[in-house]
């Protein structure tokens, strides 16, 4: 890891910059996968899959035998432990659901919301070098709670063309649909056009290699919504000389291994703690099964010493990031000055792989600093508010004259003449 003390003002957006996503280089390739799909539907996304994954698929559908093969296949401790996790991110998101309230703004003139679901949702699991089930849960409990009417989920298959059945376990517990065998640009393009098999959705969600980033950006500009803009996953631990640099370690590795391209990164105010933490993270690397990963990941991590915890602080609101840990004595103090986070993780005992899981909130959250204009994925993402308003015979006697004002003054004056024709009616 890199090693930085005492870093001035002027140095910190080069030292708190990510690794750039290489969107333009991908995007040739990117748009010739979307375009094929959009032309060919099925027929593409199979070629594509033969292509990238290395798998030949005669259908796209995961059958019901499917389902019930991967039930038998997952063991009862991991089951409980699906379960639990679903448990506790159903109670979190189900304390977020809307609760419209009337608002008469002037006598005769009420204005309300009323919460709609999205119809149509699409979720994308990445298989990969890990079987992300964990996101089946965190996309597809508030899309459930949410009243989605069509929850679609596509993830890659492996070279026999099945789905890690952790992936459709989980699935299946959270209340999709339908799954799909489909991954990467593919995936992404048959969600948002629709083929003979996948529908078209609304609204795609879900995290991915840059490759899925770029396709979900470029069908976004006029195909379909998706969640947020998203990267590599990141951490920053936010400690002071209280913390126990065996969790602090722990804490920058879990993170780590996620992939070559995440972000770590240490930020305190004492020099023993940043020493021992950087020993501990090597010690604790060695042991790790994907300590290549980490230890790529870690060659663009940093470990930074500043002056106190006020300027700590400032850095970590400035570098925004998707996960903030807080491991210092008075965390509950340092919380209430976050202003630019994806989640925070608060005290000795509540690490980030806590809401990866099993806690409660949601895992998906914006990267590579979007977390100073962007939430994570929450009930809302699945919702639209639609606003509703009627207005009575004195409610346009009191607003209307207002309104033609306005109007006239904006040289609309058919805004103006349909007041006018309702006041003039009144008079009758």
């Amino acid at each position: 890891m890199n090693i930085i003390r005492y870093p001035e003002r002027n140095e910190w957006s080069g030292l708190l910059k990510r690794s750039a996503l290489k969107s333009e280089s991908l995007r040739d390739t990117v748009l010739e996968v979307l375009d094929k799909v959009r032309k060919e539907g099925d027929r593409a996304v199979i070629g594509f899959e033969e292509k990238f994954d290395k798998v030949k698929l005669s259908s796209l559908a995961v059958t019901e035998q499917e389902f019930e093969e991967a039930e038998k296949k997952i063991g009862i401790e991991l089951k409980a432990a699906i379960l639990l996790a679903l448990n506790n991110i159903r109670k979190f998101h189900m304390a977020q659901k809307f609760e419209g309230k009337k608002v008469e703004t002037m006598p005769g003139v009420n204005c309300w919301q009323k919460a709609v679901a999205i119809e149509k949702v699409g979720l994308y699991v990445p298989g990969g070098t890990a079987p992300l089930f964990s996101t089946v849960l965190m996309l597809a409990t508030p899309a459930k709670i949410a009243g989605c009417r069509e929850i679609i989920l596509c993830s890659p298959p492996d070279r026999e063309g099945k789905i890690h059945p952790a992936i459709l376990y989980a699935a299946r517990a959270a209340g999709v649909s339908h799954v799909f065998k489909a991954g990467g640009v593919q995936a992404i393009g048959a969600m948002a056009y629709g083929t003979e098999s996948i529908p078209k959705v609304y609204k795609i969600f879900g995290p991915g290699n840059q490759y899925v980033t770029t396709a979900k950006q470029q069908v976004s500009l006029r195909d379909v919504a998706i969640d947020m803009p998203a990267g590599p996953s990141e951490v920053a631990v936010l400690a002071d000389a209280a913390a126990d640099p065996t969790f602090v370690a722990a804490d920058l590795l879990s993170q780590a291994e996620h992939g070559v391209d995440s972000q770590v990164i240490l930020i305190t105010d004492s020099e023993e703690l940043l020493s021992k933490a950087a020993k501990e993270v090597e010690r604790q690397l060695a042991e790790l099964p994907r300590k290549d990963f980490a230890s790529r990941s870690l060659e663009s991590s940093k470990l930074i010493l500043v002056k106190d915890m006020d300027e700590a602080i400032e850095m970590v609101n400035e570098y925004a990031p998707e996960h903030l840990i807080i491991e210092t004595e008075n965390y509950m103090d340092m919380a209430e000055k976050v202003v630019n986070a994806g989640s925070v993780f608060l005290g000795p005992f509540s690490p980030e792989s806590a809401g990866d899981y099993a806690s409660g909130t949601n895992h998906t959250l914006p990267t590579n600093g979007y977390a100073k204009a962007y939430s994570g994925v929450s009930l809302d993402s699945f919702i639209r508010k639609i606003t509703f308003q009627e207005i009575n015979a004195e409610g346009i006697s009191l607003i209307g004259p207002a309104i033609q004002v306005m109007a006239a003054n904006e040289c609309l004056d058919g805004h103006k003449n349909a007041i006018t024709v309702r006041l003039n009616s009144l008079k009758k």
